[in-house]
């Protein structure tokens, strides 16, 4: 399983031009469910993205989580985070979950990290979605519960 995550002031996503999740200050996190991921990977990388200290103290050094700065998570789901571009000019998917398992992952990851105390909102699995964001920052981090990164 992987993870794009944006430390963002505010991010919003939009299919078919209705607004379907918002947040202010938070997290936008692009979540892509390879193939094999299990509960283990859901619950590894719903900590991991719950408790990053990449938030600013007092003094401007990034020593807080999402929680403790009151912020929100937008997970979105992107088989394409599963991409592999190594070769040629067209990325290959075939590390992506089929859709119906990956489904299943990322509800349980958004149910995991509002098990873990955060507000969630979401995308539409599987649909074309618009997503706007404001970076703060930037500060965009790359996860993977396989820890191949």
């Amino acid at each position: 399983m992987r993870a794009v995550v944006q430390r963002v002031s505010q991010a919003r996503v939009l299919v078919d031009r209705q607004v379907r999740g918002h947040i202010e200050k938070g997290l936008l996190v692009y979540l892509g469910v390879g193939c094999g991921d299990s509960d283990a990977d859901v619950r590894y990388l719903a900590e991991k993205v719950r408790h990053l200290r990449i938030f600013p103290d007092e003094a401007g050094h990034m020593n807080l989580d999402v929680k403790q700065v009151g912020g929100r998570i937008l997970v979105i789901s992107a088989f394409s985070v599963q991409a592999d571009a190594r070769r040629g000019r067209r990325p290959s998917f075939e590390a992506a979950e089929q859709p119906d398992r990956a489904a299943v992952l990322y509800q349980m990851f958004c149910e995991e990290l509002i098990n873990l105390g955060v507000g969630v909102e979401r995308g539409v699995f599987g649909a074309t979605m618009d997503v706007e964001s404001t970076n703060a920052g930037p500060v965009c981090l790359l996860l993977d519960s396989h820890r191949a990164f």
